[in-house]
């Protein structure tokens, strides 16, 4: 049988030898923004049944939506919503063969985190 270990070689690609790219880390960023956006849609959707079920739970959901945890849950939401959106218009852009090379794909990568935290700066001001 063959050795599989040969030696004390990390398996490739290893973590203590692995950079981490801007596209890389922002592409996982938008898996992440999607899952925390069902936990945001899930809480938005317990405010309305609350809201529909009766003035005590009402008033709890209410309460915790409008504390302060329930107010950074859903600034950050805004923030994940936005981020999510033109990570999606990048991936859009990549399917249709645009911006493949690697300067221009890091570019995109920091136009998409510059666009979504100004898009949320001025959603908080607006709303």
């Amino acid at each position: 049988m063959a050795d599989v270990n040969r030696g004390d070689r990390p398996l490739s690609p290893h973590l203590t030898i692995y950079r981490p790219q801007l596209t890389s880390m922002t592409s996982i960023f938008v898996r992440i923004t999607g899952n925390a956006l069902i936990v945001a849609a899930l809480m938005i959707v317990w405010w309305f049944i609350a809201a529909a079920t009766g003035p005590e739970a009402f008033a709890r959901a209410n309460g915790f939506v409008t504390s302060w945890f329930g107010d950074l849950v859903l600034f950050l939401s805004v923030w994940a919503a936005w981020y999510h959106m033109f990570g999606g218009i990048r991936h859009l852009i990549w399917d249709s063969g645009h911006m493949l090379e690697v300067e221009q794909s890091e570019t995109a990568g920091l136009v998409m985190i510059i666009a979504s935290v100004l898009f949320t700066i001025f959603t908080a001001i607006v709303l």
